[in-house]
C-alpha cells in the first residue's frame, strides 16, 4: 500500500472521530436535559486546545516518536469517549453533568492534541518519501473532510444525533486509529541538545508582537472573530431539531435530519478552500478578511429567517456561506501571520493566532452564545422528547449583529493595502 493511500486513511479516521459527536452533541444533551450546559462542552475542546497540543507536542519532539503519540493519545481519547457514552446509557434521563462532562474532558483533552499530530506524522512520512508535502499534502487532508461528513451522515442515519450512540461511534473509530498509527511510518524524536525555555517550548514568545500596533490590532480582531467559530457546531443542530416540537415542521426533512442539512456546510467548506487562491490575488487578505467576517453576518441572519419547511432553502444557503466565513478568514489570516512575522518566530506566531481564534476567541463565544441561547429559549417536552424552543431568531439575530459590529470595526480600523502581483 503506498503512503498516500496509507496517510489518506489516517486522514479520513482522524476526522471521522470528530464528526461523529461534534454537530450532533447539542441534541443529545438537550434530550437530557443539560441544554443550558452546551456552551461549556464546547467551550471546553477550545480550552483545551490552548495548552495540551503544545505540552503533547514536547513529548512528541523529544522523547516519543509522533506515530506512536498520536496512537496513545487515540487510544486514551477513544477510551474515554467509550466510557462517556456508557455512562450516559446506563443514566439515562438522570444523567449529571459532572460525571458526563468530566469523562468527555478527559476524551477531549487527549483528542485535540491529534490534529496536530496527524500533520506532523503525515510531513514525517512524505518527506522520507522523497514527496513535496505542498503539493502532496491537500489532497490527503481532503479525506480528511470527507471522514467528517461520513460520520455526520452515518449518525443521522443511524438516529443517533440525539443519543449518547454518538460517542460510541467516535470512540470506537478512536480506538480503531489507535491500533493503526503504530503501522504508519517512524518519527524519529529530535536530536538537538539546545535547551529551551518553558516560554519558548510553548511557543509564546510571539506574543512579543503585541508591540507592534498592526499586529495588535490584527490579533484582538483575530479573537472577536473567533467567537463566532464555534457556535453553530453547538446551536445549529438544537436550533433545526427543535422544529420538530412544531406541527407545522415536525415532520419536515431538515427538522429530522439536522446533520445532513449541516453537512453542506462541510461540503462548501472543502470547496472554498479551492476559492481562495484566486479571492487573494484579486482582492488581498485585507478583503478576503472581511469577506468572510460579512459571510458570518449571512450565516447567522438566514438562521433567522429560515426554517425546516419552505424556508428550508435559507438553511441551504447559510450552510453554502459557512465555507466562505470559516475558511476565507482562517487562511488568510495565517497568510498574513507568514507574511508579517520573522522566520525565527512564524510557528509560534501561528501558534498564537490559532490560540486568540480556535482557543480565547471560541471560548468566548461559545460560553456567551449559551447565555444568550438561555435567555432567549426554553426547554420543553413534545410527544416523550425534550426540545429547546423559543425565540430562536433573535438569538440568530444577535449573533448576525455582532459579526456584522466587528467587520465594520476592522474595515476601518485594521490598515493593510493589496499591492497585486504584476504580470
Amino acid at each position: 500500500m503506498s503512503i498516500k493511500v496509507r496517510l489518506i486513511i489516517m486522514s479520513f479516521l482522524q476526522f471521522a472521530v470528530w464528526g461523529a459527536y461534534l454537530t450532533s452533541m447539542g441534541s443529545y444533551l438537550v434530550s437530557v436535559g443539560l441544554a443550558g450546559h452546551i456552551g461549556m462542552f464546547y467551550a471546553m475542546q477550545d480550552i483545551v486546545s490552548m495548552f495540551m497540543p503544545a505540552l503533547i507536542g514536547i513529548v512528541a519532539d523529544r522523547w516519543i516518536p509522533a506515530q506512536r503519540m498520536l496512537g496513545l493519545c487515540h487510544l486514551l481519547a477513544g477510551l474515554f469517549m467509550l466510557a462517556t457514552g456508557y455512562y450516559g446509557m446506563t443514566a439515562g434521563s438522570e444523567t449529571d453533568f459532572g460525571t458526563l462532562f468530566s469523562l468527555y474532558v478527559i476524551s477531549v483533552a487527549f483528542y485535540m492534541p491529534t490534529l496536530a499530530l496527524s500533520n506532523s506524522v503525515a510531513y514525517c512520512a512524505l518527506e522520507s518519501a522523497g514527496l513535496d508535502t505542498i503539493k502532496t499534502f491537500p489532497p490527503i487532508r481532503i479525506f480528511g473532510t470527507i471522514g467528517f461528513i461520513c460520520t455526520m451522515l452515518a449518525v443521522d442515519g443511524l438516529g443517533y444525533q440525539s443519543t449518547y450512540s454518538q460517542f460510541f461511534v467516535s470512540g470506537g473509530l478512536g480506538l480503531l486509529l489507535a491500533a493503526y498509527a503504530i503501522t504508519l511510518p517512524h518519527c524519529p524524536v529530535s536530536q538537538s541538545k539546545e535547551k529551551k525555555s518553558l516560554i519558548e517550548a510553548l511557543g509564546l514568545r510571539a506574543f512579543t508582537l503585541f508591540k507592534t500596533k498592526k499586529m495588535a490590532i490584527f490579533f484582538i480582531f483575530s479573537m472577536l472573530l473567533g467567537v463566532s467559530l464555534q457556535i453553530t457546531n453547538g446551536f445549529a443542530n438544537p436550533f433545526i431539531t427543535s422544529f420538530k416540537a412544531i406541527p407545522e415542521f415536525a415532520s419536515s426533512f431538515g427538522a429530522n435530519h439536522a446533520n445532513a442539512l449541516i453537512s453542506i456546510s462541510q461540503c462548501s467548506e472543502t470547496l472554498c478552500i479551492l476559492l481562495i487562491p484566486f479571492f487573494l490575488k484579486r482582492f488581498g487578505i485585507k478583503q478576503v478578511m472581511l469577506i468572510a467576517m460579512f459571510a458570518w453576518v449571512l450565516r447567522f441572519g438566514l438562521f433567522g429567517v429560515g426554517n425546516p419547511g419552505s424556508g428550508v432553502w435559507m438553511f441551504i444557503i447559510s450552510m453554502i456561506v459557512y465555507g466562505v466565513a470559516f475558511d476565507f478568514f482562517n487562511t488568510s489570516g495565517s497568510l498574513f501571520v507568514d507574511k508579517e512575522t520573522d522566520k525565527d518566530i512564524r510557528s509560534s506566531a501561528q501558534g498564537l493566532f490559532m490560540i486568540m481564534t480556535n482557543g480565547i476567541g471560541a471560548t468566548i463565544g461559545t460560553l456567551g452564545a449559551q447565555a444568550v441561547v438561555n435567555h432567549f429559549t426554553y426547554s420543553t417536552e413534545f410527544e416523550g422528547n425534550f426540545y429547546t424552543v423559543g425565540d430562536w431568531s433573535s438569538v440568530w439575530y444577535i449573533f448576525a449583529g455582532y459579526a456584522l459590529v466587528v467587520g465594520i470595526l476592522f474595515a476601518f480600523i485594521f490598515k493593510y493595502k493589496h499591492q497585486p502581483e504584476k504580470n
